[in-house]
């Protein structure tokens, strides 16, 4: 499948994708159909697979279940269904709908195309990631950067690999929102490489004097670079909440639930969880809404 119809189906709205500098530079973006309305549609927020555990209740995904896609260009897993890949118990956790694990080839990338309504989180791995959008942002990001884009009312914009001979990878993360039709706004941040060393360092919440960038919902998302005998607990930050652990590197364990590079672990109806590394590692928490408000 080529580039155009692979956008075209993404979830991206259904529209045909945009191109040329005028569209970058448009500031009143109208759509013919909404990414929220078409992702919301597929979703049902009581629909998620359970596991009871004592008094918890879990679902695990562990990383060679995901969907793949292999474009040549464009090699991704999908954590949740998006695009061509389908699993009707794979919708979403909570209000966290996308969790996409890609490597872009040297030079290609993703023409623009439209977004609206959706909190957009991307979180470079390694390589150089070049964002284009119509509020007029030129921006490249790497690893150890975390950006955000609120798509809000509208918006257009295009994600390229820099670089002509090296791959870029990254995870592509969206988030339903608690508002409507906000102002698009877009953020990008550095992160203090020491504060995550042997521990988690936040990177996301939804308070825009807190750490990180913020978004649009009652989210907060942690990072951390765990030695092999961390060992430690996390406390959900909101009553309602769920927490969405995605391993990166090594291997951990989620109250006794051993999870290895890539796979992903879903708990709620928790008030903490309990933490430990097996190995050198690098684990992304995701504390997310179980409903949409």
């Amino acid at each position: 499948m080529d580039r155009k119809n692979f956008i075209k189906k993404s979830l991206l709205g259904g529209l045909s994708v945009a191109a040329g500098a005028n569209t970058l530079k448009a500031k009143n973006v109208k759509l013919k159909k909404s990414t929220y309305d078409e992702m919301i549609q597929q979703v049902g927020f009581n629909h998620l697979p359970t596991q009871e555990i004592k008094t918890m209740k879990s679902v695990l995904h562990k990383a060679d279940t995901r969907g793949h896609a292999n474009h040549g260009w464009l090699d991704s897993h999908h954590t949740f269904s998006f695009a061509n890949y389908y699993n009707p118990e794979r919708m979403n956790f909570g209000v966290l709908r996308v969790l996409n694990d890609d490597i872009v080839a040297g030079g290609r990338g993703f023409s623009t195309h439209p977004h609206d309504n959706m909190e957009i989180i991307s979180i470079p791995l390694s390589g150089d990631l070049e964002h284009k959008d119509s509020m007029g942002n030129v921006a490249t990001i790497k690893a150890g950067d975390v950006q955000v884009m609120s798509a809000g009312t509208g918006v257009y914009h295009s994600e390229y690999n820099k670089n002509k001979e090296d791959e870029v990878r990254f995870l592509q993360i969206w988030v339903f929102p608690n508002k409507k039709d906000v102002t698009p706004r877009y953020d990008q941040i550095t992160l203090d490489n020491n504060e995550a060393l042997s521990g988690f360092q936040q990177i996301l919440s939804p308070d825009q004097d807190d750490a990180g960038v913020w978004i649009h919902q009652d989210a907060w998302f942690h990072i951390g670079d765990l030695a092999p005998d961390y060992s430690g607990s996390y406390s959900v930050k909101k009553d309602g909440n769920g927490i969405y652990t995605f391993v990166l590197e090594g291997e951990v364990s989620i109250n006794g639930q051993i999870l290895k590079k890539r796979d992903g672990y879903g708990v709620w109806d928790v008030d903490d969880i309990d933490i430990k590394s097996n190995s050198e590692g690098r684990v992304l928490l995701m504390d997310v809404p179980m409903q949409l408000s």
